[in-house]
């Protein structure tokens, strides 16, 4: 064998090799994105599970704030069809309603003593904020997945094997103008 058959050779396994890493980087992006979703989807059927149990709680104790309630119901609704529709954009805009509606229930909380003092509701409210706070950090990483998935398929040689392989970008998860606007605490609390 040649010195020149050989170097081809070896060239062509190098490249093999090569293409082999690309392609086993870009299925680990493309799984990494689906696992970041599934954490979300896991966060947000714990809060799903425990937002029946803060509006009977509240129920109890507020009668006239029915409106309120119905927005949570409703929204909590939303999130529910956009996870089955495996919709990002309306899964985005239904977070925003549903943690709007969580806000103002919360803020209407202040205007019942009774209610604050509920153990159950102080435990509810306690797990909601602190699965709130889990589901915005799991945002963050899913779109941190979604980026470096989006940006990996269209960087050269990668784009290649992306395309040949079927590799697809992602959508990220955004926000609602909502829930990017400032807040209008007074407003809570008409």
């Amino acid at each position: 064998m040649s010195i020149s058959s050989i170097a081809l050779l070896a060239l062509v396994v190098v490249g093999a090799v090569y293409a082999v890493l690309l392609y086993n980087g870009l299925v680990a992006l493309k799984h990494n994105v689906a696992k970041n979703l599934v954490n979300i989807d896991v966060a947000l059927k714990q809060r799903h599970d425990e937002l029946p149990k803060l509006v009977e709680a509240c129920r109890q104790y507020m009668q006239f704030e029915q409106a309120t309630l119905e927005r949570v119901i409703n929204a909590r609704a939303q999130v529910n069809r956009a996870q089955q529709a495996r919709d990002i954009g309306a899964l985005g805009v239904a977070e925003g309603e549903l943690r709007a509606g969580l806000g103002h229930l919360f803020a209407l909380a202040e205007n019942y003593p009774e209610l604050k003092t509920d153990e159950t509701f102080r435990q509810l409210q306690l797990r909601i904020t602190g699965l709130e706070n889990t589901i915005a950090d799991r945002r963050e990483i899913y779109n941190e997945a979604v980026n470096n998935n989006n940006v990996r398929i269209e960087q050269f040689p990668d784009s290649i094997l992306a395309s040949l392989f079927n590799f697809k970008a992602q959508r990220l998860l955004k926000f609602s103008s909502a829930e990017k606007a400032d807040v209008n605490i007074a407003q809570l609390f008409k």
